[in-house]
């Protein structure tokens, strides 16, 4: 049984879970029958599980865990429950039509809705506050990208009542960013500490009367089960929900990469402090640039900030020693000091990292393969606290055989094609990282757009 220290270390979220013990729940006692099989507490797994059992409390469910519930990104992201969401809106709606593309659009808009009415009923204390998201531009060029971003919002039917463009007076009464020229902003996202949610999340469907098998590896998933270290569990549907872990599993190492985000967070700041950043509305905050910066204000007053940029490893090979990356976090608190000033030379008390689950096109997918009882959800390229709740309910419909409105959205039964086999994905996916780090440095000396080198950079991460 793995030390609830190691559990603490992974992530600011799981180290301030005063209340919870993190041990490990009773693993599962041996082969097993039920009529679905959820592989993984993360949230995609125990979404699925809440909304199957309270739709059908007859349901036999159960969740099987490697670790334990919220171990995976969901205890260790950046605690954005937003309403963006992976995918292609061109290539969707080829496939199923403009307003199909827009349907799923506005269904995760609700979903940022739905996850706050759920902590409410169930009592999860996950610290959410729907204050927006906020994407600064500190250069001419990120200002066109916002821009250009908000044209494209209103070609897929966003008003300016979903994301409009502040002026750096606006922006300024929301939080005082160095340099900020202008920001685009969305009320389509709460803040929420994220693995407060989680593990809310599972004591939630423990009492609809599900079991989670924590410390239950599951070493292979095939048509009418999930094999385990501890035995088989049989089922008539057997879900994976294994997100940025699903290249552990075999047959599954080229469906999925696993891609590292970091994060740190500093030590909670004076009042002097935020008298002068501002940021009392808890808007989550991206900053511009190709690697990505996002932050947050914590509810104990700390800045948790986190961004792209570590390598992919050969293999899609997963370590807890990947975790953290010193050239990344230092990154980052540079990063960090030049955002926001007043926060520089703050204590940084933790440091941290995991893996996402990347498709090959960046679009995010669940489906169900009724011939085989097959199920999955996920590649939400980071933006998978809102997304695997409308995954979740959307599995549960699938499950049911419930033809509601949410099983005809577009990225039901979207199958991204594999990636690359090694060396190939290594070199791509390792030259896209270079290329974004280039792409931004070359920006912020010459305050021009790299074009030659953002092309470049769309081939690499385009399908």
């Amino acid at each position: 049984m793995t030390d609830a220290s190691f559990y603490r270390s992974r992530s600011l979220w799981l180290d301030r879970l005063a209340d919870d013990p993190l041990h490990p729940r009773p693993a599962l006692p041996g082969p097993l029958e039920v009529d679905v099989a959820i592989v993984g507490a993360g949230y995609t797994g125990l979404w699925t599980a809440y909304y199957l059992r309270r739709a059908d409390p007859g349901l036999r469910v159960a969740v099987l865990e490697r670790e334990v519930a919220g171990f995976g990104a969901s205890g260790r992201n950046g605690g954005w429950c937003s309403a963006f969401i992976a995918m292609d809106r061109e290539q969707l709606a080829r496939r199923a039509g403009r307003g199909a593309a827009i349907a799923l659009q506005r269904a995760m808009f609700d979903t940022v809705d739905e996850v706050g009415r759920v902590a409410e009923r169930e009592g999860i204390d996950c610290h959410y506050v729907k204050g927006g998201a906020l994407q600064v531009a500190a250069s001419p060029v990120q200002l066109a990208r916002l821009e250009a971003g908000l044209r494209h919002a209103r070609a897929w039917g966003m008003g300016e009542e979903d994301q409009r463009l502040l002026d750096r007076d606006e922006t300024e009464r929301r939080v005082r960013v160095a340099g900020v020229l202008a920001a685009a902003f969305t009320p389509h996202c709460a803040a929420v500490d994220p693995a407060r949610l989680a593990r809310g999340l599972a004591v939630a469907v423990e009492r609809l009367g599900v079991p989670v098998y924590e410390s239950t590896p599951v070493t292979g998933i095939r048509p009418g089960r999930a094999d385990t270290t501890r035995g088989p569990v049989r089922a008539e549907v057997v879900v994976r929900a294994t997100e940025g872990y699903s290249a552990t599993l075999p047959g599954t190492r080229r469906e999925v990469l696993p891609l590292y985000s970091l994060m740190l967070a500093t030590e909670p700041l004076p009042a002097a402090a935020w008298d002068e950043i501002g940021w009392s509305g808890r808007e989550t905050m991206a900053a511009g640039g190709h690697q990505f910066t996002y932050a947050q204000r914590t509810h104990d007053d700390r800045i948790a900030l986190g961004g792209r940029g570590a390598p992919y490893h050969f293999g899609s090979r997963i370590r807890p020693g990947y975790d953290r990356d010193g050239r990344v976090h230092a990154r980052l608190e540079a990063a960090l000091a030049q955002l926001l000033p007043p926060a520089a030379g703050a204590r940084i008390t933790h440091r941290w990292g995991g893996p996402l689950g990347i498709p090959r096109d960046w679009t995010a997918s669940v489906g169900l393969d009724r011939a085989t009882g097959l199920a999955w959800a996920g590649g939400y390229v980071g933006d998978g606290v809102a997304a695997a709740n409308l995954a979740g309910r959307t599995l549960a419909d699938l499950i049911r055989g419930n033809d509601s409105d949410l099983v005809r959205l577009p990225w039901v039964q979207h199958r991204s094609r594999p990636w690359e086999p090694e060396p190939l994905r290594w070199l791509g996916v390792n030259t896209a990282r270079w290329l974004a780090a280039s792409t931004d440095a070359s920006e912020q000396r010459s305050g021009r757009p790299a074009r030659l080198r953002g092309r470049l950079l769309d081939l690499f991460l385009g399908d």
